[in-house]
């Protein structure tokens, strides 16, 4: 099986945080996520777009690439990259906050992997999210999620619920309607970008001046 990996953007001068993007995936599947992948690239287009405004905070953009293409029922081995990821973060740049870029199965990870020490937030657009998805993880941390109305793949009132569930024991919670797309951020692509990156830079705060 081959290695996951990491694609780094970081700014000139020593990051004081990082935002770590979790590319969606499939409900099943062993492949190896490669890099003709549609989900791992629709993430490297959104890092290239959200990495200028990260920059001039002093945030670095870190883009991981799992293992493995699904989710394959329990979601371990996209868990596992995912802190192993953290892990990375931490080895490398000592206690910098990070903030959970997630879409789809990306944020589904998110959820599970952000009781991680590094963790301020989770930030899920079009999140895969049901009743069975944690809320323990948050508490203490920020969770902000954006979903259309037209996503026929994964569920806006589910991630509606999911929000509500999460608000007694998360720090704060927000939830952005994008109106009337659909699942893969192919439509109003500006929008989605404004909102990943504002979102980001909110739940990191001042954590990144000074």
């Amino acid at each position: 099986m081959p290695a996951p990996s990491l694609t780094r953007l970081d700014p000139t001068t020593p990051p004081r945080a990082v935002v770590l993007l979790l590319h969606g995936g499939k409900p099943h599947g062993r492949d190896e996520v490669g890099a003709r992948s549609a989900s791992w690239r629709r993430m490297a287009a959104l890092q290239r777009a959200v990495t200028p405004r990260l920059h001039g905070a002093g945030a670095a953009s870190w883009l991981l690439r799992y293992r493995e293409r699904g989710w394959n029922g329990t979601g371990a081995s996209a868990t596992q990259d995912a802190r192993w990821a953290l892990d990375q973060v931490r080895d490398e740049l000592g206690d910098v906050p990070v903030v959970l870029l997630g879409h789809s199965m990306g944020a589904r990870t998110a959820v599970h992997v952000a009781d991680h020490d590094s963790v301020d937030g989770v930030v899920a657009l079009a999140p895969w999210w049901d009743r069975s998805d944690p809320v323990s993880t948050l508490r203490g941390r920020h969770l902000r999620a954006a979903h259309g109305r037209a996503d026929r793949i994964t569920s806006a009132r589910m991630t509606r619920d999911y929000v509500r569930r999460a608000g007694p024991v998360a720090s704060s919670t927000g939830f952005e309607d994008m109106g009337r797309v659909g699942h893969y951020m192919l439509r109003r692509v500006e929008r989605w970008e404004e909102v990943a990156t504002a979102s980001c830079l909110a739940l990191l705060g001042d954590r990144t001046t000074g």
